[in-house]
Order: C-alpha cells, then structure tokens, then sequence
C-alpha cells in the first residue's frame, strides 16, 4: 500500500480528542453572582444540560420576580403554537384578522411576522403598554419593513390579533389561558402573577412575574428545539424564525434578542452587549431581556440555560452610567461564569 494513502487513511480513522471546554462550577457561579449582585442582582440561576449547576441568590431563585420586557419572549411562543394549531401564518397581513386596518394603505400591509420583529412601524412608549385596542389606533411613524421600533405597541396588538382568531375559532379568547394549556402546563411552568392592563387582559410586554427556576424551564423548553418528549409543542419553522433576525435590526429576532450588532437607541438595546462583542460568546446564544438587566441566556452548544434577575432602578435605566465599567456587561458576567467556551 502507497505510504501516502496508508497515512491518509490512519488520519481518518483517528479519534482526535475534543479539547476540554471550561464549565460553570461553585467559583466561576460565585464570581458571576458577586458581579450580579454589584449590579443590584436578586437572583443567579443556572442549568448544564437541566441539571442545576449554579444557584447562589440565597433563596430569590424560589422568589417571584418580574420579568419585565423578558416576558416578551413568551409572545413569540404563542404565534408558533397558533401557526401548529393553524389558526394564522407568520406573513399573513394583519388586516385580514383586524379590520380596523384592511382601509389603510400602510396598516394593510403589516404582517403577522413584522409586529413579531419590532418592524410594524407602530409608534410606543417604552413602559407603557397602550390596551389591545387602542394599540390599532394611530398613525405609524414608518413604513413597515423599514425601520425597527422597540416597544410594547406591538405585542400588544398581537394580543389582539390572538383574542379575535381563538374567538373565530370557537376558543375561549383568553390568550394566556392559550399559552398555559398549549405551552407552560406541558413544560410544567408555573407562574407566580401576570400582570393585566386596564382592558382586564394579560399584557404581553411586561407582565409575567416567575421565579428564576421557573423562568428557567422556559429557557430548557427552547433549548430542546420546541419540544417536550422528542416532540414539537410547537411550529418548528416559526420556532427557528424567533432566531433570525430581520434585515432591518439582525439583533432582534420574533421577541428574542440575537449576538449581532443592533443600531437602535432604546434602553433595551444600549443595555446589551452580545451584540458588539459577539466574537465573544457562543454563536447561538440567545437572549430574553428586560429592564433592570433581567435575562435569560440559553445556549444551546454548552447544554446552558442561564437566569439572571435583578432589581429595577428606574434612575439608572434613563440615565445609565457614563462609565462603561459601571454598566450591566452581558458579556462580562458569561466569561465569570464560564459560559462563553
């Protein structure tokens, strides 16, 4: 036999040993938690491969706590259930479920899909959540497509898009009823309090308040692609669309938050930086993110679910401090905890 082809084919039969990748363990969770907590950190929680690896929060892992604009994150959920349970598509225009909208030459045109990705150009006061109504009123401020509006206005029109299709459908109207029975009670989360508007309905912006385990059965259930048992609960292509970008803002996905750089001023995304140092991190890493630095890291490729609660400073959010070394860093607390290998 040619020595060549000897070697080529002891190469390729070789078992190269993957090198040793760096795991949270009790110093890096106590490092990561110090941080946290000199960041008005509650709560450090985390999960390697479902088996709970780092909680040093001294009991607030088993505290409800609000999630704030993470609770968004269940939005996206909800419109992959609906598109498995056929009740509507992803770019599908809004105006064939709220008629409000079919008479007018830019609110016709919005899909399904870009009030999902920020991109309806629906006009929003960061925390203030109009009701599900009035979220169909007003002019908007761009064409759809063409420029991403960070804000409550738009998942909370979803919420009415979601009432008038499960009431079409001959389902009770009732939009966290439907997330609970198709999504949280198969997962078994339980969630401690989800705030309503002045409507009487669920909001979807900002309301779920949950514990740091709970929230993390919801990072597990993404983790695992969608399913429970081997088994999608929800649309696998919707699912995937949570994690694309939309060409308008790469780092925004349908309710989730993506490592590529984002251009947008509201405090969401100046609070992040998974988006200018995503070298750093994992390439799949993805991110639910509230006010007050509240998150949840899933990372699929390091088996990692990952929460982080903290309390609200409404001082701090409107005027964040000038050095970038006295600011939340996404990127910092990972590299602590071992979770950027």
């Amino acid at each position: 036999m040619r020595l060549d082809l000897l070697i080529s084919t002891m190469l390729a039969t070789m078992t190269i040993a993957a090198p040793a990748t760096a795991k949270p363990d009790a110093a890096s969770c106590a490092a990561a938690t110090r941080y946290s907590d000199a960041h008005r950190g509650v709560a450090v929680y985390v999960l390697d491969r479902g088996k709970m690896v780092c909680d040093t929060a001294q009991g607030a892992s088993t505290t409800p706590h609000e999630l704030w604009s993470g609770t968004k994150s269940f939005v996206g959920i909800i419109a992959a259930a609906a598109v498995q349970d056929g009740l509507l598509t992803l770019d599908e225009p809004a105006a064939a479920t709220l008629v409000e909208w079919r008479d007018d030459p830019q609110k016709s045109r919005i899909t399904i899909r870009q009030i999902l990705s920020m991109t309806s150009g629906q006009s929003s006061v960061i925390g203030k959540p109009p009701t599900y109504r009035d979220s169909l009123d007003g002019a908007l401020i761009a064409d759809p497509g063409t420029r991403f509006l960070y804000g409550p206005t738009p998942m909370q029109t979803f919420g009415e898009i979601m009432k008038r299709k499960l009431k079409a459908a001959g389902q009770s109207d009732d939009v966290l009823a439907y997330l609970k029975r198709r999504v949280l009670d198969p997962i078994g989360l339980r969630y401690a309090d989800w705030r309503k508007g002045i409507d009487g309905n669920p909001l979807l912006p900002q309301g779920a308040v949950l514990t740091a385990a709970e929230w993390a059965k919801f990072g597990e259930f993404v983790r695992a692609g969608g399913m429970v048992a081997g088994k999608p609960i929800v649309d696998p292509a919707s699912f995937a669309a949570m994690f694309k970008g939309s060409t308008v803002n790469p780092a925004y996905g349908l309710t989730w938050w993506l490592p590529h750089v984002g251009k947008a001023a509201d405090p969401i995304t100046a609070g992040t930086d998974i988006g200018r140092r995503a070298a750093e991190l994992p390439a799949d890493i993805v991110l639910a993110a509230g006010a007050g630095d509240q998150r949840l890291y899933v990372i699929p490729s390091l088996g990692l679910t990952i929460v982080r609660m903290a309390e609200l400073n409404i001082a701090a959010l409107m005027n964040p401090p000038k050095d970038p070394a006295e600011r939340w860093s996404d990127v910092d607390f990972l590299k602590l905890l071992k979770a950027t290998d």
